[in-house]
């Protein structure tokens, strides 16, 4: 099995992706990019019932995001220093979705979300496509054309993100019912709001016998919104 991986044209945007007024307002597309992103995007967009709009979440980490789900349509902030596994966090959420036999899609900013990793924590690579080194002129014309046909998207922020893209992306995934998860792992900060935020505070290796395989610990903070406002901590164990 293999990661779909999708190139880009690195011709950049000369206007905002959203901007629809006139057609002289359109960004240029390279027209072989887009349909390769298109197939990733379409080829698997699956079918939502109502009572089906929210992603559990296995334990230990459901317990830490209030009512142990994810509702389709929202945006979820992913934090955390270099090291400290804030990708990992990423990965079990994309792994919750392949689990329901769904796609995933990752948009990188650089060659940093290895499969090695991703099946690590359970991501199914046959439901898993990756973007790789999109400039940040077209992420947010990536990221919204993923979320029209997969049920979830992973994303690296890069800088310069603005805050009308940012709502836009907000409003397309609230539309779409596919969960963005915006990962804020190169120092860039996300514009938005989210319905929660999911921080990598540390991450240590425990040591075993050689016949035994080391164990990675994960100390994650969560603090949602309204009710769920109070933060949450706890801990992911992961054989490395």
């Amino acid at each position: 099995m293999a990661v779909v991986a999708v190139p880009f044209d690195e011709s950049p945007l000369e206007t905002s992706p959203f901007e629809t007024s006139t057609s002289d307002n359109l960004p240029r597309r390279d027209h072989e990019a887009r349909a390769r992103l298109h197939e990733v995007a379409c080829g698997a967009a699956p079918v939502v019932l109502a009572r089906d709009r929210a992603v559990p979440l296995p334990e230990p980490f459901g317990d830490l995001v209030p009512g142990g789900t994810v509702a389709r349509g929202s945006v979820l902030r992913v934090t955390g220093r270099p090291g400290a596994g804030a990708t990992t966090v990423g990965f079990e959420l994309a792994a919750a979705v392949t689990a329901l036999g769904e796609w995933v899609a990752a948009v990188e900013v650089d060659a940093t979300l290895g499969p090695l990793a991703a099946v690590g924590v359970g991501v199914a690579l046959e439901r898993f496509a990756v973007v790789r080194r999109v400039p940040p002129a077209r992420w947010a014309t990536v990221v919204a054309a993923l979320l029209d046909g997969v049920s979830l998207v992973l994303a690296e922020v890069p800088r310069g993100v603005a805050l009308g893209d940012a709502r836009r992306l907000e409003a397309r995934a609230r539309e779409r019912e596919s969960v963005l998860v915006v990962a804020e792992t190169h120092g860039a900060v996300w514009p938005g709001g989210a319905a929660c935020t999911l921080h990598a505070a540390a991450s240590a290796w425990e040591e075993h016998s050689a016949s035994v395989v080391d164990t990675r610990r994960l100390r994650v903070e969560v603090e949602g919104r309204g009710a769920a406002a109070r933060p949450r901590v706890g801990e992911l164990a992961r054989a490395g």
